[in-house]
């Protein structure tokens, strides 16, 4: 009688591994193309030479040079650059600040609760925030009769600030303190060392902080729909004014650049960690 050969199981490591469980792999990659398919299929229509989104003719740059001399989308452009640049800023000192409180100081009572609400935004429906933003607003608005964009401006730097506060906290929380307990030890006053050496080996988190509160804020639609005021339209909201009236290749155009935006300043920041570590 032949010999049965010896069933082969898979290590204990192999099972506790998520990539090696039965279905994992198509499921996997049938997530990818349904995410970036038709993010592919905008890009390459936004080259199209015809008007249609769906057929394709010819390749052209027609419709990224009619873009770019579109007033409309200057203006919202510019406007939502204002807003973007300012709201990082806001948020990623803010989130520096709370990341510090809540990883450079002993435990104290309260800690987990201030992680729980500077995470807040993260957890709350956008549109349950948008709509409490604009009451907010209007109160005030109301009582001082003050108005401007930057109402805009703090409506998006509160939004951001968890999403600049993730990386930075995280980037805290892999330092090591010895070299900022040496530098205590050589009695530099707090400030110093934070400047010479917390700083210095923080700026990739930081940078990192950044970038996510400016796409953010710059990609926003929902807060920005409740709380723009007149002429304060922004890229985004001009974008969708544009889709009511009918998808075309120059708002395929405008969409490419904006991922291209994104994907730069993704690279960027992945190159400057990698660099720095």
């Amino acid at each position: 009688m032949a010999e049965r050969a010896p069933h082969r199981t898979a290590s204990p490591a192999k099972l506790k591994d998520l990539k090696y469980q039965p279905g994992f792999s198509q499921v996997a990659w049938f997530c990818i193309v349904v995410l970036y398919a038709p993010i592919a299929v905008l890009v390459l229509f936004s080259f199209n030479e015809n008007r249609s989104v769906t057929v394709w003719t010819e390749f052209s740059l027609d419709w990224y040079v009619r873009a770019w001399n579109n007033e409309g989308i200057q203006n919202a452009a510019l406007v939502s650059l204002q807003v973007a640049v300012a709201a990082m800023v806001l948020a990623t000192i803010m989130a520096t600040m709370a990341a510090l409180v809540t990883t450079r100081t002993p435990p104290y009572r309260g800690l987990d609760l201030a992680v729980t609400i500077i995470n807040q935004p993260l957890m709350v429906p956008e549109i349950v925030t948008a709509v409490a933003t604009l009451t907010f607003f209007a109160i005030i608005k109301q009582a001082t009769g003050v108005t401007g964009i930057g109402y805009l401006i703090i409506a998006h730097t509160v939004f951001c600030i968890p999403f600049a506060y993730m990386p930075i906290r995280a980037r805290l929380e892999d330092m090591d303190l010895s070299l900022e307990q040496a530098a205590a030890d050589l009695y530099a006053p707090p400030f110093k060392v934070f400047r010479r050496v917390t700083l210095p080996l923080l700026l990739p988190g930081i940078l990192a902080g950044a970038m996510l509160a400016f796409i953010v804020s710059l990609d926003d639609v929902i807060i920005t729909l409740f709380v723009a005021g007149p002429g304060e339209t922004t890229l985004p909201l001009y974008i969708l004014g544009q889709i009511r009236r009918g998808v075309t290749p120059e708002v395929n155009a405008v969409s490419t650049v904006f991922l291209g935006i994104s994907v730069i300043l993704v690279t960027f920041i992945f190159l400057f960690g990698k660099a720095r570590k």
